[in-house]
């Protein structure tokens, strides 16, 4: 039975024609990836109603949420991609066995920062850029935040692992239902029991662990391919190396993802809490708009792994260049929205001239930067889910490490507040330049892969 439908979702993975079947996996991921984004975004807008300093703790927590970012992805990520191979050979039983590796470490290392996060809470979160009255804001949502660590953590990687199966689906049901409680308790909490910052934490973690079990009882109820089970779970370091250097793009992406806005809050606090909390909107307002293209990238990640693996180059080519278009053609539509009513939108969240301005002028300029994030989202993809792991691990330090660490560094130096406003903006197009040769040095080989193989199946 589990062999009948393995090879069910393998002939429908590389025999499907790929716009239909990326749509068909990208749709419901960015319907979860939005859902996430909206209640991440809820968090954001309830806050704000509170104060600017409450505003701008949530940015300041923001970059510690980054890091159980970092480590659910790595971990989701390099065994996702590893899955998708193995299931483009029919290896179900080391699929499984990676799965199970998977969701195991990263439920320990949820722990790990959960204590370490609560025994030096207050340095942690004048590390991340809280000024002294943010800070009592920032303390208060972090704690409770962090309770959760190990419920996100271990929900990264099986969302991942649904993924790599090709049943996003099963993975939108699971997160959207916690997306949905956590926008309706969010009012009630911070409002109605008058918990404020707490109150919206509470909210989260309440929804986040709702996902968890939605997610793993798909699993127990064997309605996945792969199989989590401590059954599979055998002390195997090379695996798990395996599975982290796989996923170190990702790592690079989401860890640079934290220090980054680490270093954005601390540039941008300088300019006082005002400007603290324009750049925490902005930054939430631009997760919203990117996880659209993180979304259809998901979508894509597994048929170019399972084709990939089957040797299907043709339709790794194809499945690329349709999720490029596609991407480029939605940032686009929402960037100039971004950009038109960039200040009407900051209002939104915050009724503060002040916000307002530094908010507007950083959200166009990122508005500007966003149709270039499909060439790059999409290129870092095609390399880690084909096993180009030092290629996809230098891509991804690139937009929010190498090029914008020192941007936001200088530019504040020569422009003051413009120049953190405008840092992301730069990054993004000199990522974009970057990318431009990898995927050009790709193609070629994979050009060379493809006549090997039709030289090899002409001598049979």
């Amino acid at each position: 039975m589990e062999e009948s439908a393995e090879r069910v979702q393998f002939k429908k993975m590389t025999e499907t024609p790929v716009s239909k079947l990326i749509v068909s996996l990208a749709v419901p991921t960015v319907i979860t990836m939005l859902v996430s984004s909206f209640y991440n975004m809820a968090d954001t807008f309830f806050v704000s109603q509170i104060g600017t300093s409450a505003s701008a703790a949530v940015g300041v927590v923001f970059s510690l949420m980054a890091i159980f970012q970092a480590v659910g992805f790595t971990l989701g990520m390099g065994s996702a991609s590893i899955i998708s191979r193995l299931l483009g050979v029919h290896d179900l039983k080391q699929a499984s066995k990676t799965a199970t590796t998977a969701f195991f470490t990263a439920f320990l290392f949820g722990l790990l920062i959960l204590v370490g996060g609560l025994s030096f809470l207050d340095d942690l979160m004048r590390l991340l850029g809280a000024t002294p009255s943010v800070l009592p804001y920032a303390r208060n949502y972090a704690r409770f935040i962090l309770m959760g660590t190990p419920f996100i953590c271990s929900s990264f990687v099986m969302n991942n692992v649904l993924r790599s199966e090709g049943k996003s689906a099963k993975a939108m049901i699971a997160l959207t239902s916690g997306g949905f409680i956590n926008i309706i308790l969010d009012p009630v909490f911070i409002f109605v029991l008058k918990l404020e910052t707490a109150g919206a934490a509470i909210a989260t973690i309440i929804s986040q662990t709702i996902s968890f079990f939605l997610l793993l009882q798909f699993f127990l109820r064997k309605k996945t391919l792969c199989t989590i089970s401590p059954k599979f779970l055998e002390p195997d370091f090379r695996l798990l190396a395996l599975v982290i250097l796989t996923g170190l793009p990702s790592l690079f992406r989401q860890g640079l993802a934290s220090i980054s806005t680490i270093m954005l809050n601390r540039s941008a606090s300088v300019y006082g809490d005002a400007a603290l909390a324009g750049m925490s909107i902005v930054m939430r307002l631009i997760q919203v708009v990117a996880s659209v293209m993180i979304g259809i990238g998901q979508g894509f990640t597994p048929v170019s792994g399972y084709n990939y693996g089957a040797k299907k180059y043709d339709r790794v080519k194809k499945a690329y260049f349709f999720t490029v278009k596609s991407g480029f053609l939605c940032l686009a539509a929402s960037a100039t929205c971004l950009f038109a009513f960039a200040p009407n939108i900051i209002e939104l969240f915050r009724d503060d001239a002040e916000v307002i301005k530094i908010g507007a002028m950083a959200l166009r300029f990122q508005a500007a930067g966003l149709p270039f994030h499909s060439f790059i989202i999409a290129t870092n993809m095609l390399m880690q889910s084909t096993g180009r792991i030092k290629s996809a691990s230098l891509l991804s330090c690139m937009r929010q490490g190498i090029y914008f660490i020192p941007l936001v560094i200088v530019l504040p130096l020569l422009f003051g507040l413009f120049g953190v406003e405008i840092s992301q903006a730069i990054s993004d197009f000199l990522s974009f330049l970057t990318a431009i040769p990898f995927i050009v040095v790709f193609f070629r080989n994979l050009g060379k892969n493809n006549a090997e193989k039709a030289a090899a199946q002409n001598e049979n």
